[in-house]
């Protein structure tokens, strides 16, 4: 069955515009309701990010489910892995997480974890949509499910955070923390500064309007200058949602998800632990794969996007995968990507290491890389166009096989990722240019 409604992570888009209406949200909180209640759910679990109309779907989400008759717990604002997390604790048959992640607020999402933490099964997906195209009924009055809010979600957490790196001592560090104005805004500089890390926190200031605005992991110009300016030992960058992590090292230089999941390999390798191999995706730089087999650790790429990294971990009985844009997955400490929990492992390793972050990335040469996103409507079979292929096989030419190119569509987003790769900096950066500029005219 094709997914009418669904994309690679739940249900997106612009507030106001079908599908993220009050009205279909309302109707996807009752279809959820009443496919869990058929095998045997009775709670399901809401969190939230800061964007202003999480307040509205939250109260859409509550009233669909509790017409089908299943009881609510509300969690309030809370990262996306903490309320992974939570579902698994809390015996929940289901999470679901109100937010667009890196998105601005103009935007909004639904997604869904099973009663493991981890993404909701396609089966179950595909049975929601299936009731959405029914017509909406109400359960006796007597089987309406209780509402009921969880007012120590945010504890919960914080300790589990913690637990992920047990025996880590930050005393000493000077950390400066962006939250993106996300998630965790109230989460990660409670947990870096109980480890006993001097904490400088910023974009921690959530208004509903400025989540993802000037800050956070997609744009981390300014903890970059801080920083510098406070003379800290790193900065950590996480997004909305607070399931992506970015770093800054004390130069202000900075480092992303490739390379943090280098340093998380390499720890857990060299501390015994079982690393049989790495999943990357294909925007993974070539530079980490050549770093990993230094370290005799295999490493294979997946499609783009968290799910198909889990995929692939899962196929291959692996640990520890991720994204360049720092959405870590350590399937040994939690179910699902997860920001905090990923920067204190990296964090414990450089505690073990003795080294500062930069020290830490040093094996890792990355190639130069540079991605263009490019929007358009037209995206169904683009890359098969014949002016599509012949910019493709025009830069490969000249690339003269010291590099890679890749053509992605946004599973989130009406763009086309568009990504150069190669050893010549300002030769990517033209190429990537000339081929973006082939693609937009495709898809316009």
């Amino acid at each position: 069955m094709a997914r009418k409604y669904f994309g690679t992570d739940g249900v997106r888009g612009t507030v106001g515009e079908f599908p993220i209406t009050p009205d279909f949200v309302l109707k996807l909180g009752w279809a959820a309701g009443r496919v869990l209640a058929a095998h045997g759910g009775s709670k399901i679990l809401i969190g939230k990010d800061t964007r202003i109309s999480g307040y509205m779907f939250e109260s859409a989400l509550e009233a669909g489910i509790s017409a089908a008759g299943v009881d609510v717990r509300l969690l309030g604002p809370l990262p996306t892995p903490g309320i992974a997390y939570l579902t698994r604790t809390l015996s929940a048959q289901a999470g679901i997480v109100i937010s667009a992640s890196h998105n601005a607020y103009t935007d909004n999402g639904i997604k869904f974890f099973g009663a493991d933490g981890r993404k909701l099964n396609d089966d179950i997906e595909q049975e929601i949509e299936r009731l959405l195209d029914e017509e909406m009924s109400v359960v006796a009055t007597d089987q309406i499910g209780k509402v009921r809010r969880i007012d120590d979600a945010r504890g919960r957490y914080i300790e589990f955070c913690k637990s992920t790196a047990p025996g880590l001592d930050l005393s000493g560090m000077k950390i400066v923390v962006d939250t993106a104005n996300g998630a965790a805004y109230h989460i990660a500089p409670d947990v870096l500064e109980e480890l006993g890390a001097q904490v400088i926190a910023m974009a921690n200031q959530p208004d509903g309007f400025n989540i993802n605005r000037e800050c956070g992991s997609t744009h981390p110009e300014k903890l970059q200058q801080r920083v510098i300016d406070e003379k800290a030992d790193l900065g950590i960058a996480l997004d909305g949602d607070a399931d992506r992590l970015i770093m800054v090292d004390h130069t202000g230089k900075l480092i992303d998800g490739d390379q943090l999941l280098y340093v998380v390999a390499r720890d857990r390798k060299e501390t015994g632990e079982d690393v049989a191999g790495v999943v990357g995706t294909l925007m993974s730089n070539f530079g980490l794969e050549l770093a990993l087999q230094e370290l005799g650790v295999e490493f294979v790429r997946a499609k783009v996007g968290d799910r198909y990294v889990m995929e692939q971990l899962d196929q291959r009985g692996w640990l520890i995968g991720g994204e360049s844009s720092g959405h870590l997955v350590c399937l040994d400490r939690t179910s699902t990507g997860d920001g905090t929990v990923s920067a204190l492992q990296v964090l414990a390793a450089l505690a073990r290491r003795h080294q500062s972050l930069a020290d830490a990335v040093a094996d890792v040469a990355l190639l130069p890389q540079t991605m263009i996103n490019v929007r358009g409507a037209n995206r169904d079979g683009f890359e098969a166009l014949p002016e599509v292929q012949a910019a493709m096989a025009e830069v490969e030419a000249k690339l003269a096989g010291n590099g890679r190119i890749l053509l992605r569509p946004s599973g989130t987003e009406p763009l086309v990722r568009v990504m150069v790769e190669g050893k010549d900096p300002r030769q990517v950066e033209t190429l990537c240019r000339e081929l973006a500029d082939v693609v937009e005219k495709a898809i316009a």
